[in-house]
C-alpha cells in the first residue's frame, strides 16, 4: 500500500514517515510552501525554507520520494486574513484548526489521488478508528451508544495525554478520516524523540513548533499592525457596570480572560470579560465575571454523529491545553448548539473551538460564539 505523509521538517512528521515505511508502506512525503514572509533564521517557524529543506533531507535519509506543493494563496486567504480580521473583530482565532481544515488535509487528499496513494498521514498525536458495529464495543458505555452512529469513521485521543491533538482535528470530514492514519497515536513524545535520535534524523534536534507557526518567536501584535494598522485604534476600558477606568491600545491586543497588559492600577486584578469591536470597548471584571457555565457554539462539524437531534451528555474542551469537562450539549436553532457545563469554566473565548468528547472519542465540535 502507498502512503502520503505531510512532512513539516519536524520530529513528529519525520518519525511518522519512518514508522509507515517500517510497517511496509510505500511512503511519499509532502511539504507545504505556505507563507511568503518566511524567516529562514528561525527554525521554529514550520513554514520556513529551512524546515522544508530538513523535510527533504529526512526523505533522502529514509529513501522515500518527496514533493513540495505551493499553497501560499490559500494560506493567505484562509489563515492569514482570518487571523488578522478575527483579532480586529475582538475574536480569538485558532489558525492551526483552520490550517488543518482548509490546507493540510485538503491538499494531502488531492496529492494522494494524483499519485495513487491509499492513505494519508500526519504526525499528530491522535487515532482514527473504522466504523463500529452493533456489538459489545459500541455498547461499552451508556453514553457511547448515544454518541456513535453506525458506519461513521471515528477520531480518538492520542495515547499521550500531554500531547493529544484531537482538539485541533475535530473538523476532519468522513472522507478524510476514512483515508487517514496517525502513526504516532500510540506513542509518547519521548518515544518519538528517541526514535528520531536513534535514526540520526536532522529533525530530532529541532525545538517544538510555535503555536502560531507563521509568526514563530515574533510578536503577533506586530504582525497584525503590519497587516492592518487600524486594528490598534485606542478606546475605553470599562467595568461590567459601565464605568470607564482606562484606555486600551486596540481591541486586537486583547482576548477573553486576559489579565496582563491592561495598565489599570487596582488592589484586585481585572480580567478581560468582553470585547466590543463596534463600540471599540474592552470590558473588564473579576475572575468570576470571566468564567462561564453556558455558551453557544456555531459552525459545527460532527464526527461520530451525522447531526445532533436531542441533548447529549458529553465532556467539552474549550482550549487545547485544558482538561475536558462534563457538560450537556443541546441542539439550538440555525445549526448551533448550547453547551451547559456542569461547573463554570475559565474564559470561553469567542473564536476558539469547543470540542465534544465521549471518553477518548471525539463526537464533534465547533466555534464558540
Amino acid at each position: 500500500m502507498k502512503a502520503l505523509v505531510a512532512m513539516s521538517g519536524g520530529v513528529d512528521s519525520s518519525v511518522a514517515a519512518y514508522l509507515l515505511k517500517k510497517q511496509g508502506y510505500d511512503v511519499t512525503g509532502l511539504s507545504f510552501e505556505l507563507w511568503d514572509e518566511r524567516n529562514t533564521k528561525n527554525p521554529t517557524v514550520c513554514c520556513s525554507v529551512e524546515t522544508i529543506d530538513i523535510a527533504k533531507e529526512v526523505a533522502r535519509k529514509l529513501s522515500i520520494e518527496h514533493y513540495t506543493v505551493d499553497v501560499r494563496d490559500d494560506f493567505y486567504r484562509y489563515i492569514i486574513e482570518d487571523f488578522c480580521t478575527s483579532y480586529m473583530s475582538g475574536v480569538t482565532p485558532n489558525p492551526c484548526i483552520l490550517c488543518n481544515k482548509f490546507i493540510k488535509f485538503k491538499y494531502l487528499l488531492t496529492k494522494a489521488r494524483e499519485i495513487g496513494a491509499d492513505v494519508i498521514a500526519t504526525g499528530h498525536y491522535a487515532k482514527t478508528a473504522k466504523p463500529l458495529g452493533t456489538g459489545q464495543e459500541r455498547q461499552s458505555t451508556e453514553h457511547r451508544a448515544q454518541s456513535v452512529e453506525k458506519d461513521r469513521f471515528l477520531l480518538k485521543k492520542g495515547a499521550d495525554s500531554k500531547k493529544d491533538q484531537s482538539y485541533v482535528l475535530y473538523m476532519m470530514t468522513q472522507e478524510e478520516l476514512s483515508r487517514t492514519v496517525f502513526p504516532l497515536g500510540e506513542l509518547k513524545k519521548d518515544e518519538t524523540r528517541r526514535i528520531a535520535h536513534e535514526l540520526g534524523l536532522a529533525s530530532a534536534i529541532r525545538p517544538e513548533s510555535q503555536e502560531i507557526c507563521f509568526i514563530g518567536n515574533g510578536n503577533y501584535v506586530d504582525f497584525i499592525r503590519d497587516f492592518t494598522p487600524e486594528a490598534l485604534k485606542p478606546g475605553p476600558i470599562v467595568t461590567t457596570e459601565g464605568e470607564i477606568i482606562g484606555e486600551h491600545k486596540g481591541v486586537a491586543l486583547y482576548t477573553i480572560g486576559q489579565r496582563k497588559r491592561l495598565g489599570i492600577p487596582s488592589l484586585s486584578p481585572f480580567y478581560v470579560c468582553g470585547i466590543n469591536r463596534q463600540n471599540n470597548t474592552v470590558t473588564v471584571g473579576t475572575r468570576e465575571d470571566a468564567a462561564q457555565k453556558t455558551f453557544k457554539v456555531k459552525d459545527l462539524n460532527w464526527i461520530s454523529l451525522e447531526s445532533l437531534s436531542k441533548p447529549l451528555k458529553a465532556t467539552v474542551k474549550i482550549r487545547s491545553t485544558m482538561r475536558d469537562e462534563p457538560a450537556t450539549i443541546i441542539p439550538f436553532k440555525n445549526h448551533r448548539v448550547i453547551v451547559e457545563l456542569r461547573s463554570s469554566q475559565w474564559a470561553p473565548a469567542p473564536g476558539q473551538s469547543a470540542v465534544f468528547y465521549d471518553g477518548d472519542l471525539v463526537i464533534g465540535g465547533g466555534i464558540i460564539e
